[in-house]
């Protein structure tokens, strides 16, 4: 059983309706009593709601709709968005974090949402995984007035669905999963999609072989679900299972072996619009390889889906020639996403390039151009030479100037916050 199943203590916390708590701390006025939207009402009654208030949520308004869709005896105020507003409080209260657990054992999952690693802490502070999370959850209220909820299990994967599916209904708001709930807690859920990970399209493909439950999937045969979805059938029979070996510090590791960068989105991207985002964040990645004289044999794109969705992907494509064009790098992260995309709302995309290596020259096959290859390294060196000098700003591509591109305000900002 060791073998197969982590003993740890994982929390994952996160802050309830947080845009629109945000707001509701700075007008003054309770988030549960108060009817608050965050939605750009520029954009008219089609605009998305980013957010809204615990009062609205709990009339049944959804914090992923459409003004429109809000009925129409629900009086309520609307918050224009304010994101360097909503870092500002992120980065407060992941300082709090850091109060209780060091770095290595804090892995930041979005904007609001956090998982921490308390098992080797849990003796320091004499308290129990659940009385710590009470303290590290009054800790947030009072010093930043925010509310968050929270779920604790072995393994992160126990810990955000404890969290997803119970914590919010508690009083304290905080749940508790072991292995022993999983027949009672994890196999009774359905439809399969409120499960974290699982998409409507994959849903779909489940219902197919007879599978609507959590408990449908862990007794499936686990060979017929590798056969028909490869590794990522092995991967759901194991959630069914409430098996999952992910170690926050391993994960640090896999970071510093590679160049990567991950953008939460302020808002809901798709298929006719991402691929800018998509772009901009290679020219980001690129630009480190150039810096660092470094060159990648291995292209990772990973895919988040709105948070009412759930889900999502990341895969990899090794590269029989290390490289650090631009242009290859993109060719490949595009190929991963017309291939594995399911037409969801887009909310956070990394780029990853790994199996780095020193560049000590270029590797050519038969159908490489040596000139055009000599021209384009000109070309890049000048380009970084001058954002170097002039700002990041200094040089943008025409497509950074579409209202769906973030490069512009990104570059703006340290470490991915407003400066």
């Amino acid at each position: 059983m060791e073998e197969v199943y982590l003993h740890r203590n994982f929390l994952c916390i996160d802050l309830k309706s947080f845009f629109a708590f945000v707001e509701c701390i700075d007008k003054n006025v309770d988030a549960f009593t108060y009817p608050l939207v965050v939605a750009n009402k520029n954009q008219g009654k089609g605009a998305i709601t980013l957010a809204v208030s615990p009062y609205l949520k709990e009339k049944g308004v959804p914090s992923r709709g459409r003004l429109y869709e809000i009925p129409k005896d629900i009086h309520y105020e609307i918050a224009r968005p304010r994101m360097h507003r909503y870092l500002e409080k992120s980065r407060e209260v992941i300082e709090i974090y850091l109060k209780y657990v060091s770095k290595d054992d804090l892995h930041i999952y979005s904007i609001d949402e956090c998982f921490l690693d308390v098992t080797d802490y849990l003796k320091m502070y004499q308290k129990t995984d659940y009385e710590l999370a009470l303290d590290i959850l009054r800790d947030v209220k009072k010093s930043t007035g925010l509310v968050a909820t929270c779920g604790i299990g072995p393994n992160m994967l126990l810990a955000k669905l404890s969290m997803d599916i119970e914590a919010k209904h508690n009083q304290d708001f905080i749940a508790k999963w072991t292995y022993e709930d999983i027949p009672n807690k994890l196999w009774p859920i359905e439809p399969l999609s409120k499960v974290w990970g699982i998409g409507s399209r994959m849903e779909k493909n489940l219902n197919k072989l007879g599978i609507y439950s959590m408990g449908d999937l862990a007794h499936y045969d686990r060979n017929k679900l590798k056969q028909k979805f490869g590794v990522i059938g092995m991967e759901l029979w194991n959630h069914a299972n409430g098996i999952d070996l992910s170690r926050i510090k391993d994960m640090s590791k896999d970071i510093d072996k590679s160049y990567s960068h991950s953008q939460v989105l302020f808002k809901d991207y798709d298929g006719t619009n991402i691929k800018i985002i998509i772009r901009e964040m290679v020219e980001v990645v690129v630009i480190r390889l150039h810096k660092n004289n470094k060159t990648s044999s291995l292209i990772g794109l990973g895919i988040g889906y709105s948070k009412g969705i759930g889900g999502g992907f990341f895969h990899q494509i090794k590269l029989s020639n290390p490289t650090d064009s631009e242009k290859i790098i993109l060719d490949n992260a595009l190929m991963i996403f017309d291939k594995y995309y399911e037409d969801l709302p887009i909310r956070k995309v990394t780029i990853a390039c790994g199996h780095l290596a020193n560049k000590d020259g270029v590797q050519l096959n038969l159908f490489d151009n040596i000139k055009e290859i000599e021209e384009q390294e000109q070309i890049d060196k000048a380009i970084l030479e001058i954002k170097d000098k002039f700002g990041k700003n200094a040089l943008l591509k025409a497509s950074s100037l579409l209202n769906d591109s973030t490069i512009h305000e990104r570059n703006k900002k340290i470490g991915g916050h407003s400066a």
